[in-house]
């Protein structure tokens, strides 16, 4: 089971340079993928702000469908701040990783700051 960071989705969103091997990725594990809340709603926030609104109604229409919604519970949220400053992680990066071990899930991002985590599985694209 793969976490999806939302750099993957972007990449392929905005057209960036790695957006191939994101979309191989995606659709080579396409039964086995999830996205946090979080994800969902950093996609929408960075789309909309930047008016692209018909790119996040192809999000919406082109991969949430596939997609399991996954939250971190009410309890967990307190590891946040220990796993961020224990593995040198920003709120979202801390979000991904405690998410992504709590669920036992492989966490696949293009942000090289998940190289140096050994806690779970990371697959940096």
């Amino acid at each position: 089971m793969y976490l999806i960071d939302t750099n993957i989705f972007l990449e392929i969103l905005l057209g960036q340079e790695k957006k191939d091997s994101c979309k191989k990725f995606l659709s080579e594990n396409s039964e086995s993928i999830y996205i946090s809340d979080f994800s969902l709603h950093s996609i929408g926030v960075i789309l909309l702000k930047t008016k692209k609104i018909q790119t996040f109604q192809i999000f919406l229409d082109k991969f949430l469908p596939d997609i399991t919604l996954l939250s971190l519970p009410k309890d967990k949220y307190y590891q946040l701040t220990s796993n961020s400053q224990n593995l040198l992680l920003d709120f979202d990066d801390s979000y991904q990783f405690t998410l992504a071990k709590f669920y036992g899930f492989h966490l696949v991002s293009i942000d090289k700051h998940f190289k140096k985590i050994t806690e779970i599985k990371t697959i940096i694209i």
